[in-house]
């Protein structure tokens, strides 16, 4: 018998009919026998240690995680047929989060209709980086992982992110769901015999709603917030107007029903009354046509009844009348139910349900099933509660009278049972107790029987008027014993005898008036949102509190929803538009096809797409009327005191030049604060790549020709526009031309420094830190002096960067691409890059020390250009001429005199302007071998060793030339003409002048750089 026939066999764990994983039946007996450690994560902390505590019979191991809150607990445990170590732990929710890629997070970033194809991804928020650092420690140990979160949609969504953070880790990790609905033994242990897959179609669908929430949220937030704070600054000043595709039906429900209730006009109706009184009482007999709303008519009849009032009782009936149980509880009705008899709001009684499912007192909370389950033991729950003084004695006769024979309802989610006890408890307080006490009560109640009683009907004739009385006697109370949240009393009538007559006490005609609905409870609303699909049971709560939180409603005294003036004008101005955005039918569209992905009759993508495109044409046309949304806001906040154009609110959206090379986003135009543009990436400040434009460009814009040369495709030419005399004279002022590299001229015009992208891609955790850092990405400084860092590849369709001063200045690299471009100490070896913790102003900043500890050496990381006098980094070198092999540089015309720039490919190589014989940029390599010149630089053929020139040449020997007037040969690559100076021009001094061009300072000991005779090696 194989392992997994033994396994199966055995109990130990019951697969899906289809394949769990794509693996052989031997792979996958392989599989199993190698899981020694299993993680086990739940939804919530209590969780965790409440599944841990019943599986380990309370013996579990709890150590610390990263995050304070979210403990770890190991164990031992029989699974796949073996013993195993189960590591517990937990998430708080969901782990991951959606949000725009920036820019267009930032609200002015761009025109909200943007928003509906802006890029979005998930990311880890910063406050949940210790759960998931956690969950990749402890995953690195663990063979297999098993999902403990709540089994409903959101629980399977977070699944998933925790499966996508473990993966990242172990991409072949085998993955379990354990599927239960309350924490107790007989459940966590069928669930660990019972494992399952997750489902990935139900987390679809929570994905599709994140995404559709998120755009159509922050797009018509935005339009909302943005016009509206203009329009009326003096009382919106400070406000965030949100919309949601939930929360504004919900407060279409509140708005509706007050405008039911103000358009409402009484009217007035007449009625016959008569009463009999007797020993026991009065009795009221009640006309049998109810009212009439004609006076005359009334009063005619009420005159014919006075000419002869006598009574003929002209039937007499009897009946059984039951009034039944309630129904098994299900979410909605708990949360309405709480709200009516317990005045708990929704969102206070779910957290409290939360609290006591995870604690293990009862069935998990979120379920929208009334029909308990055939297999569930309904006994054994109810004998659990006779232990009680209060409710005891009812549960036993209960269990003595034939058991538990609970009411079905119709509706059913497959998923949970309604909500029941699973464990007696005495030991609640508060609002915590109030709400198990009704639980329990509730449950008892619908595993009891009906209250019966007995009606009894009498009807009187009146001069050809019938009246009708009714009475009640209750035979047995059953489940109204325990169950005090419902009245039902007796009511005492005499015996009437068929065909007896009576005077009765008083025949009169009374008035009234039709009244106005009743403004909703929470109860009502709830039952609302439930009727027309807004929202989940387990998100009604939450859309009915952030109407709240966002001032659209307030709440009567006796706690009733009333709409304010917001409200009132959004819903007002949007039915205005002829958008019935406050109607639950957009929404209530969405919720079905959300069923329809978890039932895999639909597509996720093509759900979104059509959501999305419905929005959108929503939203463009909502803006084309925004002015009615003024109008009616301008009812309640009176007249407006601001104006708002739509260019002035929304920035236009940038359209793309081309794709970054260091993360792919899209690179956009920009203007710069003191005038000037630059090109700038999408992904500031996770990517700081940036191409900036010197002064002498007065205007560029994108041009809709693309470049059939450059990749990665498109990338757009730009039209520039040039100020006078900054060009050779044969090049026009207004000029078309790409950037990418393959336009000779224009990389000579604008200095244009090819930036290649880096080999090795950043991880998320420190994408912004390599982007900041690595070799080959681009600068992005503020102000007049950014600079260009060394380069080694020149290929074309790399990037380019516009340098704005004269002379670049190679920067430090913390990324080691190939082991030269390290920062090195006084001993020699590599520097090790450190981040401040301490508390104080350097906190964050990042500096060099010696990696061994044994000299003093320090430099900030960011001062290190200035300090390059003093340290020289691997893989840089100090700016030199190119050796006699042509032209060093030469002044740009036009450039207002900011000092020399290097001009021509030859002039911008790694080695500050060094070439090798093969006319190739040098690179700088760092003597490793022990010995006098350990630890010193030289600049070397940049080919494989076989291929190499044999040039060679030490880094601090190789100084500048004389003045640079001596250097006066101008070229643009192979355009093949020259430019004059221009009369403003300055002649430059020395060309190599200031501190770039001073040899490095050495050691008066050792003579080596990087350190001073007091903090020399050698001399201590």
């Amino acid at each position: 018998m194989s392992a997994r026939a033994r396994l199966f066999a055995s109990g130990g764990l019951r697969m899906l009919p289809q394949p769990w994983r794509l693996l052989s039946r031997t792979a996958e007996d392989a599989a199993l026998q190698r899981i020694r450690k299993v993680l086990c994560v739940a939804e919530k902390n209590d969780a965790a240690r409440g599944i841990a505590e019943l599986l380990s019979n309370s013996r579990m191991r709890r150590r610390e995680g990263f995050s304070k809150f979210n403990k770890i607990y190991e164990y031992d445990y029989q699974m796949f047929g073996q013993n195993v170590t189960m590591v517990m732990t937990s998430v708080s929710g969901h782990l991951l989060a959606h949000d725009f890629k920036m820019p267009f997070r930032k609200w002015h970033s761009c025109n909200p209709l943007a928003l509906f194809d802006a890029e979005i991804e998930k990311y880890c928020p910063e406050n949940y980086l210790d759960i998931k650092r956690t969950l990749e420690r402890e995953i690195q140990q663990c063979q297999a992982l098993v999902i403990w979160t709540d089994c409903d949609r959101e629980g399977e969504n977070i699944g998933f992110e925790i499966i996508h953070v473990c993966r990242a880790v172990k991409p072949n990790l085998c993955v379990f769901r354990a599927r239960f609905s309350e924490i107790t033994l007989h459940a966590v242990r069928t669930a660990c015999e019972n494992l399952t897959q997750p489902d990935q179609k139900t987390s679809d669908a929570v994905d599709v709603r994140q995404e559709l929430d998120l755009r159509i949220g922050a797009a018509f937030t935005r339009f909302q917030t943005l016009r509206l704070r203009k329009i009326f600054p003096d009382i919106l000043a400070d406000q965030l107007i949100s919309y949601g595709s939930c929360q504004f039906p919900t407060l279409g429900f509140v708005v509706e029903r007050f405008k039911a209730i103000q358009a409402f006009v009484p009217e007035a109706f007449y009625k016959i009354k008569v009463t009999h009184d007797h020993e026991d009482g009065s009795v009221v007999f009640n006309w049998k046509r109810n009212r009439l709303f004609n006076h005359t008519a009334c009063l005619v009849l009420y005159q014919m009844c006075m000419e002869d009032p006598v009574a003929t009782v002209v039937e007499v009936g009897s009946r059984p009348k039951n009034r039944w149980r309630p129904l098994p509880l299900d979410t909605v009705e708990l949360e309405k139910l709480a709200s009516r008899k317990l005045k708990i709001n929704a969102k206070e009684t779910m957290r409290i349900s939360e609290k006591l499912y995870t604690q293990g007192f009862i069935s998990y909370p979120r379920t929208e099933t009334n029909i308990f389950p055939k297999e569930l033991n309904l006994s054994a729950l109810v004998q659990q509660q006779t232990q009680d003084p209060n409710w005891g004695a009812f549960a036993q006769r209960i269990l003595d009278q034939g058991g538990p024979t609970p009411r079905s309802g119709n509706k059913s989610d497959q998923a949970h049972p309604p909500i029941h006890p699973t464990k007696y408890t005495a030991n609640l307080q508060g609002k915590e107790q109030r709400l198990y006490e009704f639980i329990v009560r509730h449950f008892l109640a619908c595993c009891s029987q009906d209250a019966k009683g007995q009606e009894t009907t009498v009807e009187i004739d009146i001069a050809r008027e019938r009246f009708v009385a009714q009475g009640l006697m209750i035979l047995a109370r059953n489940y109204l014993e325990v169950y005090p949240y419902e009245k039902w009393s007796d009511k005492v009538i005499p015996l009437y005898q068929k065909g007896s007559r009576f005077q009765p006490t008083t025949v009169e005609m009374v008035d009234g008036e039709t009244s106005p609905p009743l403004l909703l409870t929470e109860a009502d609303l709830i039952a609302l949102m439930e009727k027309h699909g807004i929202g989940t049971d387990a998100t009604h709560a939450e859309h009915i509190e952030t109407i709240k939180t966002r001032m659209y409603v307030g709440l009567t005294d006796d706690q009733r929803f009333l709409p304010g003036h917001l409200g009132m004008g959004l819903v007002e101005g949007y039915d205005s538009m002829g958008y019935e955005m406050s109607k639950p039918d957009l929404r209530a569209e969405l919720e079905a096809d959300l069923k329809l992905i978890c039932e895999g009759k639909k597509d996720k993508s093509v759900v979104l797409q059509q959501q999305v495109q419905k929005y959108k044409q929503v939203f463009i046309e909502a803006v084309a009327r925004a002015n009615k949304l003024d109008q009616a806001l301008a009812q309640y906040f009176g007249e407006a005191t601001g104006s708002a154009e739509q260019e002035e609110v929304y920035p236009a959206t940038p359209l793309p030049v081309r794709k970054c090379p260091q993360c792919n986003n899209d690179m956009v135009l920009k203007t710069k604060k003191n005038g000037g543009f630059y090109l700038s990436c999408m992904g500031y400040p996770a990517c700081k790549t940036a191409v900036w434009f010197p002064d002498f460009v007065l205007d560029v814009a994108r041009d809709e020709s693309i470049c059939a040369v450059c990749k990665p495709h498109p990338v757009h030419r730009l039209k520039f526009k040039f100020k006078r005399g900054s060009v050779p004279p044969v090049m026009p002022l207004e000029f078309v031309g790409c950037i990418g590299g393959c336009d000779d001229m224009l990389k000579e015009l604008l200095d244009l420094k090819y930036l290649h992208r880096s080999s090795q891609p950043a991880s998320s955790a420190n994408q912004e830190t390599n982007h900041s850092q690595v070799n080959n990405s681009f600068n992005r400084a503020s102000g007049e002096n950014r600079h260009v860092r060394g380069t080694t590849d020149l290929a074309p369709r790399h990037l380019l960067s516009v340098s704005s001063t004269r002379i670049p200045r190679p920067a430090p690299s913390a990324a080691p691409n190939d082991g030269n471009n390290a920062v090195v100490c006084n001993c020699g070896n590599e520097a090790l890059l450190l981040t401040v913790r301490k508390e104080g102003p350097n906190q964050g900043r990042q500096f060099y020390k010696c990696s061994a500890s044994t000299c003093s050496f320090f430099l900030w990381a960011d001062q290190q250009p200035e300090a390059r006098n003093n340290v020289v980094p691997r893989g840089s070198a100090l700016p030199q001429p190119s050796a006699g092999r042509g032209p060093a540089g030469f002044r740009r015309p036009g450039g207002g005199g900011r000092g020399p720039e290097l001009f021509g490919s030859s002039s911008s190589a790694p080695g500050g302007g060094t070439v090798c014989n093969c006319d190739q940029p040098a690179v700088t390599r760092t003597v490793q071998k022990d010995g006098p010149n350990k630890g010193r630089q030289f600049h070397t053929c940049s080919k494989p060793r076989e291929q190499q020139c044999g040039f060679f040449q030490w880094a601090d020997e190789n100084t500048g030339p004389g003045p640079s007037g001596d250097v006066s040969v101008n070229h643009f690559g192979s355009s093949g003409f020259s430019r004059g100076l221009g009369s403003k021009a300055k002649r430059p001094g020395n060309f190599f002048s200031g501190a770039t061009a001073k040899k490095p300072r050495t050691c008066s000991i050792c003579h080596q750089p990087g350190h001073t005779r007091k903090t020399c090696p050698q001399n201590h």
